[in-house]
């Protein structure tokens, strides 16, 4: 008799992780949405986390926090499908996130702009822009020097 006792209390921790890992599977359903809000935040972020929503701003951006996981990992952000009149659903970037959310989101400050809301600067700009490097709309020097090295020009054939 003892030895089924036994048995039934070795087998109870694993039920108990059983019960666990089905409880954080629904929770991240529920986190997202049902099944497909799930697959489309595992397609467009290669992860899948639930936290307590801290606070969305004024793009659409959503950020989150859980405690529970690492120090690094512990704060993130769902951008919006569009921003600025571009659609950002799978063409997200890190310059999405606005001057005052990225003192929190790199834990800078433990206050999100919620509750403590960013004194405003002259050099912060009203309306967010993505980064542009590499595009046509990209900012480009005018030069100011002479080149040190010219290109050759073949004499002309008369």
């Amino acid at each position: 008799m003892w030895d089924s006792v036994r048995r039934l209390n070795r087998s109870w921790p694993k039920m108990a992780e059983y019960l666990h890992v089905a409880r954080r599977a629904l929770g991240q359903l529920g986190g997202h949405g049902g099944f497909k809000g799930l697959l489309v935040q595992f397609f467009r972020a290669n992860d899948v986390k639930t936290g307590a929503l801290i606070g969305v701003d004024k793009y659409g951006n959503k950020y989150f926090e859980d405690t529970r996981y690492f120090f690094g990992r512990h704060r993130w952000v769902i951008y919006t499908t569009e921003m600025n009149g571009k659609n950002t659903m799978w063409n997200m970037d890190g310059s999405m996130v606005p001057a005052e959310w990225h003192r929190w989101l790199h834990c800078m400050t433990d206050d999100p702009p919620t509750t403590h809301p960013p004194t405003p600067r002259k050099f912060l700009a009203e309306i967010h822009q993505f980064n542009v490097s590499g595009s046509a709309q990209a900012y480009v020097p005018y030069p100011t020097t002479r080149k040190k090295i010219h290109e050759w020009v073949p004499p002309k054939v008369q």
